[in-house]
Order: C-alpha cells, then structure tokens, then sequence
C-alpha cells in the first residue's frame, strides 16, 4: 500500500511545485497591479527554452556538468532582466486602470508575439537538456525508484514559498508593496515610488514564471505550445486558490497536481481536464476561489 501511495505523493509535490512557481507569479502580478497577464505563460516557455540551450552550450564546451545548475538560475535571471521593465514599462504600464478587457487583449497580443518569437528564436524542435537530473541520480525506497531531482523541486518550492512570505512580511519593499496593494493613491501621496514597485513586482513574476520553466527543463524539456498549456494550468491553479493569494496558489498547485497525476495513474482518459474538473468543482462552491475574499466594487 505504502510502496503504491508514495509515488504518487512524489509525482504530485514535484508536479505542484513547477506549476506553484508560475501561478504564484501570476497571483503576484495580480495582487500588486491588478492585471491578469495572459502573456505569463509564455515567460515560463521561455525560461525552459533558454535553460534548455545554456544547459546544451555547456556539454558542447565540455564545460563542468555541475554548472548546470547555476545555468537554470542565470536563465530565468535573465529572462526577468531582459522582458520584465521592457514590457512593463513599454506595454503593461499603459493598461493601468482600464477595463479587464483591455488588459486582456493586450496581454493576449503580447503572448501570441512572444510564442512567434520563441519559434524564430529556437525553431519548432523540441530541446531537451537533462544533466541536472541525470546528476542527482535516483533514490530507492521500498522497491521505488525516485528521481533525486524532483525531491529537490519540492524543496525549492517551499524556499521559494517562505521567501516571499518573509520578503511581503518582514522587508521595507514588503510593506511598500502592501502600501501601494491597499491604496495607490494614498501611496504616491506618501512618497512612494509606485512605478518602480509596479515594475519590480511585474519583473519578480516574471522571474518565477522563467524560473519554473527552467526548472522543468530536465524532467520534461521543452517544445512548442508549453507556453498556453502552461498559463491555462496557472489560472486554472490561481482561480482555485483565490487571485493574489501566495498560500493559496501553494495550496491549490497540490491539489491540482495531485488531481492530475491521480488522473494518469488511475483514468488516463481525464488526464487533461482533471485539473479543471477541480477547478470548476471550487469555483461553484466558492467563485472567489478557497483563499480569495470577496470583494464590493463600485458601479
């Protein structure tokens, strides 16, 4: 019984935490600029694609396999550099304030350019760069195989987690980005800098978002169309755990990848549309998601 439970405990915790690293980006964007950016997911594409091919230039250089790893953070590292304050400033920024759907279109487009982008850029062949994982090789427990790297997916996902509580907690940007959250107006009135706060929360989310598609690079590698099958899973886990909810988009990753791997393993045929059965199943119950609190809004 034990031996049959725990890979599919494993599989779940390691499958919630790439998925947690892009919802939680996506609930943090929210949060701070109150904006559903329909272009997260292609940050997650483009993390693993560009891990993917640092990871493949360093076996072609016969560089160390060990900096493999430092390789996955420098990818998602960049990704945020390069496409967080261009976009925001250039594109995002100018959607403050309008209509959801404006937003929504506008991100859209965006992403619909970037999956262009990525398809000039690496082509239309699947990448695959699995030294990190081969590296840690595997642990045997009971007759079990696990794959060393996933346990450290999980690992990373609650630094990750506890990260982002003690940055919002216990740090001067953690209380400007409450400040601006609670008010933007009473913010600038203060002194607060709020575009900056608006580019670095929108530049974090999208170093989460790279940072999981990196991280995902070993076990799964990467292809064309990982970008929208990733940014439906991200809302479906947002939705679920309530928009600009950190705990709950952690909560609802586990739910949803345990849904989904208990779907392979058991109905291979609800595979794909598990996650969003639990999704519709919450949102009927709660439409503001497990975490989300309801919300007045002025007509």
């Amino acid at each position: 019984m034990l031996n049959s439970i725990l890979p599919l405990l494993v599989d779940g915790l390691a499958n919630a935490a790439l998925i947690f690293f892009v919802a939680v980006g996506l609930t943090l964007v929210f949060s701070v600029l109150r904006i559903l950016n329909v272009a997260h997911g292609s940050f997650y594409s483009i993390g693993a694609y560009g891990a993917a091919s640092l990871g493949l230039w360093l076996v072609s250089v016969g560089a160390n396999p060990w900096l493999s790893y430092p390789a996955l953070l420098v990818s998602a590292a960049l990704v945020a550099a390069l496409f967080g304050p261009t976009i925001e400033r250039l594109l995002v920024r100018w959607t403050y304030g309008k209509g959801e759907a404006i937003q929504i279109l506008v991100t859209f487009g965006l992403f619909l350019i970037l999956e262009d982008l990525q398809r000039m850029v690496f082509g239309v062949q699947s990448l695959y760069q699995d030294t990190p994982m081969t590296l840690l090789g595997v642990t045997m427990v009971g007759g079990v195989v696990y794959l060393n790297y996933q346990i450290l997916l999980i690992v990373l996902a609650l630094i990750v987690l506890i990260g982002l509580r003690l940055l919002i907690k216990r740090t001067r940007m953690g209380r400007l980005l409450a400040a601006v959250v609670a008010d933007r107006e009473v913010s600038e009135a203060m002194g607060i800098n709020t575009d900056r706060i608006f580019m670095l929360a929108f530049s974090i989310g999208v170093f989460l978002a790279a940072l999981g598609g990196a991280l995902a690079t070993p076990t799964t590698g990467v292809a064309p169309g990982l970008g929208a099958e990733t940014m439906v899973l991200a809302f479906a886990v947002a939705a679920i755990g309530g928009l600009g909810q950190i705990e709950g988009a952690a909560i609802a990753a586990v739910i949803v990848a345990t849904a989904k791997v208990l779907a392979v393993y058991f109905v291979p045929a609800l595979d794909s549309v598990a996650p969003y059965l639990v999704m519709l199943a919450v949102l009927m119950v709660r439409p503001q998601g497990l975490f989300g609190v309801a919300e007045t809004r002025r007509v």
